[in-house]
């Protein structure tokens, strides 16, 4: 990774050796990286037929994730030192901008929101689910079915309003249905499975969709 990430990143910058700027952003690159593999896979490298060992990687776990850690600090210090005036010029404006607290807001609404949505209209079936006996087939099916359901949900809700509020409702289509693609209920998850999904998936869609037209609505934009 640390190799790619140094190879690829001199080939992107090649058009402006000259600057400096980019060759810091390749270190910070370069930083990160190492940091990734010492504090993810502190035990060393892959093996590939033939003893490879570097310095940082040698020792004890906890020295290599300090190491690591240590490195990505290097790279943030470096990072802001390059750039920190623009990016804390470019967080005050995002602050101060009304559309920044009404889309933020929105989307609050939408993704938090939505969910006592989906959560009240999918609680009969849930209550159902709960009162079938311990070691039916139904309720195991369903009850699998279910698990992670709220995480799920945050994300579609949140990737669906993204799309929707910057006017892109293709995406949003898209977004749904790779969410069905991969989450929908098979034949043998049972009835309730693919009730829950109905509703919540509805519910979802309601709240992203009502949330971004009502922001869009109040800036000034076209609803879709």
């Amino acid at each position: 990774m640390i190799t790619f990430s140094v190879l690829y990143g001199v080939y992107v910058i090649e058009p402006y050796r000259g600057q400096e700027k980019p060759w810091l952003v390749l270190t910070i690159i370069a930083l990160v990286a190492m940091s990734a593999v010492l504090m993810h896979s502190p035990s060393g490298m892959p093996s590939l037929g033939f003893s490879i060992t570097l310095p940082l990687t040698s020792g004890s776990v906890p020295v290599a994730r300090r190491v690591g850690a240590g490195l990505l600090v290097v790279a943030i210090a470096v990072a802001w030192w390059t750039a920190g005036a623009k990016v804390r010029e470019a967080i005050a404006v995002f602050a101060r901008s009304e559309r920044t607290a009404i889309f933020m807001s929105a989307g609050l609404v939408a993704v938090y929101g939505g969910g006592l949505i989906a959560k009240a209209v999918t609680a009969p079936i849930r209550r159902t689910v709960k009162n079938l006996p311990q070691g039916d087939p139904q309720r195991i099916l369903a009850e699998d079915f279910m698990m992670g359901s709220r995480n799920i949900g945050l994300l579609e809700r949140g990737l669906m309003f993204a799309f929707l509020a910057a006017g892109q409702p293709d995406a949003a289509a898209l977004a749904l249905t790779a969410k069905s693609l991969a989450r929908g209920p098979a034949s043998d998850h049972g009835k309730y499975a693919s009730e829950y999904f109905l509703l919540g998936t509805l519910a979802s869609v309601i709240a992203a969709l009502a949330m971004s037209v009502a922001a869009r609505a109040t800036v000034g934009l076209s609803i879709l």
